[in-house]
């Protein structure tokens, strides 16, 4: 689909403290038949009163390589990622450093060769590649979407998964989670296994409100709120 700017244009609000520094931590970039978000795009986003000085790009199943196996192949987004970048430093009429950090995808269930895939990452961009998402965002039900990465259920809880979880921090990368609130107990067993290994948790836990948890606003709630703490 692509960008309604006269339907964004729609709504105006005021600038808070536009003099503070904001690093944008999560955002995404894409070249699709029916849809594209680009630099430019971004930049039109960012330039909206507030003081964007670097963003996070984070993995979407953009570029991804298509002359190498499939465990290489999200290389191919670090590559994209870091030719954003490059692009952004050189404008130099922009504030905003576009890419400043890069999260890509890592298929942990590769377990021990998934160095093979974390050493190419940083290869590709040994100056910004920060982190891996691997999203586990799953639901029996069939009007829940699942994660783009089609995990199994239970992800987080495979012993092949976690020992390829376990060299994360052999690179000194950040781990980036995607789930719904009904697995944050799952992710909670992960982060006691491995104490010191920092995780993100996009999408404050993805509490769902559809499918069979419509209407069940404060129960879900209630069971969101015990978890996330």
């Amino acid at each position: 689909m692509p960008i309604d700017k006269a339907w964004l244009a729609q709504t105006k609000e005021e600038t808070l403290e536009p003099e503070l520094r904001i690093c944008d931590p999560h955002h995404h970039l894409w070249d699709h038949p029916e849809s594209r978000y680009l630099l430019t795009d971004l930049l039109d986003d960012t330039d909206s009163g507030h003081n964007i000085v670097s963003t996070v790009f984070v993995e979407c199943l953009s570029k991804y390589k298509k002359d190498s196996s499939i465990a290489l192949a999200p290389v191919g987004e670090t590559q994209f990622a870091q030719s954003i970048a490059d692009i952004s430093i050189t404008e130099k009429f922009n504030k905003t450093k576009v890419s400043a950090a890069i999260v890509g995808f890592a298929d942990l269930l590769l377990g021990d060769s998934v160095e093979e895939v974390l050493a190419a990452h940083i290869e590709a961009s040994p100056n910004r590649f920060r982190g891996v998402r691997h999203a586990c965002g799953w639901d029996a039900s069939i009007e829940i979407r699942n994660s783009h990465t089609k995990p199994p259920p239970q992800l987080y809880l495979s012993k092949l998964f976690r020992k390829g979880f376990s060299h994360l921090a052999d690179y000194n990368l950040t781990f980036d989670t995607w789930l719904y609130h009904t697995q944050l107990e799952e992710l909670l067993s992960l982060a006691r296994a491995f104490p010191n290994q920092a995780i993100v948790l996009d999408h404050v836990g993805g509490p769902l409100g559809i499918g069979p948890y419509r209407s069940k606003r404060k129960e879900i709630f209630k069971t969101w709120k015990e978890r996330i703490n």
